[in-house]
């Protein structure tokens, strides 16, 4: 009992570099509730978080980016969680993002809410986004925005969507011209290619002056 307890706390600890204040016994119920290896990875520019099933049934993988602020670390962390969660109960048929994982997540996402401790327009933007769940909260566009409001300034770098038309930027490498919007990306002209690309309103981009 007494290296339970020492494990949970020093997990605990871990977490609290990652996590906002008062979500670190959460996230470790949720580690000890199922068999899981948790990692906290380097960033990845395709996806925030991953779950990977173990189908012989022993070890099931969560890895979450190590460079996201606080909330958008809770989140992406409860995400994964409910992968984990919906695999367990349906199997490999339920689709990736279907109505099981929707009612998972919204159950591992309610207790959060229920603790009354996160900002007023991160609980407001997930309280809309319990309405119509998404795959992730980069595809909920508001959420998404809330979100990317407490990531640490990055000198340079700025929010495609924040940019004047015909503004330059690099991304990836590239140098592109912002053009117009088409939904939730921004039409932009490759500036070596003349190519089109379609570019993520909420990519982040380094400002070419």
């Amino acid at each position: 009992m007494t290296e339970l307890i020492n494990r949970k706390k020093n997990i605990r600890t871990q977490l609290s570099r990652f996590l906002p204040t008062g979500f670190e016994d959460m996230i470790v119920d949720l580690l000890f509730k199922n068999p899981v290896h948790f990692k906290i990875v380097q960033p990845r520019t395709t996806k925030l978080g991953d779950f990977r099933a173990d189908f012989t049934g022993k070890k099931h993988q969560i890895t979450v980016n190590g460079d996201l602020n606080p909330y958008s670390f809770l989140v992406t962390t409860i995400h994964e969680f409910a992968h984990l969660e919906t695999f367990l109960k349906f199997g490999r048929n339920a689709a990736p993002h279907g109505e099981e994982w929707k009612n998972e997540y919204r159950k591992l996402l309610l207790p959060a809410l229920d603790l009354k401790i996160l900002p007023a327009d991160v609980t407001d933007a997930l309280v809309k986004s319990l309405v119509s769940t998404r795959a992730s909260s980069c595809s909920d566009m508001q959420l998404s925005r809330v979100l990317k409001k407490y990531d640490a300034p990055k000198d340079g770098v700025e929010i495609l969507e924040n940019l004047p038309k015909n503004t330059t930027f690099a991304l990836q490498g590239k140098v592109f011209i912002k053009g117009e919007l088409r939904r939730k990306r921004y039409l932009c002209e490759e500036s070596v290619s003349r190519r089109m690309y379609l570019v993520h309103a909420l990519s982040e981009v380094k400002l070419i002056k």
